[in-house]
């Protein structure tokens, strides 16, 4: 099974922010008010394939939150996966995953908000308000040991003119 997933993984192209359906930006949203409004359904992070060269090794969705990041009244997933190394920290990748329409669809992958090229692990994923926000952990250098993070971040992404928008806040260095 992981190894269809790897597979899978490396004939997706490489996804990056879209903007959301505009006929989709009018419908009313489903929120703790509206009763009569039937919820959708977020998308389940187990039915994709994600585009992580992982050397082999099987891919891990280590955290999942979920909530409505463009405004167009259905909820997205924010998904943090890395490869699944057995030992290590291996980097987390973070994607927002949307729900298609069409019924029997597949969850897609509308943007990447983490790469895994920046050496950091996501933790604390959580989406409240439309704002997507995930304690980052790194390495000040290359001597700094992989199992001890010294470098830590809040970072917050949030939809805003068609893309997600990044803040960073440096936390204490050495305090993980």
């Amino acid at each position: 099974m992981a190894a269809v997933i790897a597979g899978a993984g490396l004939l997706q192209p490489h996804a990056t922010a879209t903007a959301a359906d505009p006929a989709a930006a009018s419908a009313p949203a489903a929120g703790p008010g509206a009763a009569d409004t039937p919820r959708a359904k977020a998308p389940d992070a187990a039915d994709v394939t994600y585009p992580l060269d992982c050397k082999g090794l099987p891919v891990a969705v280590t955290a999942t939150a979920q909530g409505d990041l463009d405004g167009d009244g259905r909820p997205e997933t924010v998904a943090a996966v890395r490869c699944d190394a057995g030992s290590g920290t291996p980097p987390h990748t973070l994607y927002v995953l949307a729900q298609d329409k069409t019924p029997g669809a597949r969850p897609r992958i509308v943007a990447t908000l983490l790469e895994a090229g920046r050496r950091q692990t996501a933790t604390d994923l959580t989406v409240r308000d439309g704002i997507v926000t995930a304690r980052l952990l790194g390495y000040s250098s290359p001597q700094v040991p992989r199992y001890s993070p010294d470098v830590k971040q809040l970072a917050k992404w949030r939809w805003t003119g068609g893309k997600f928008r990044q803040e960073l806040t440096n936390s204490d260095a050495g305090s993980v």
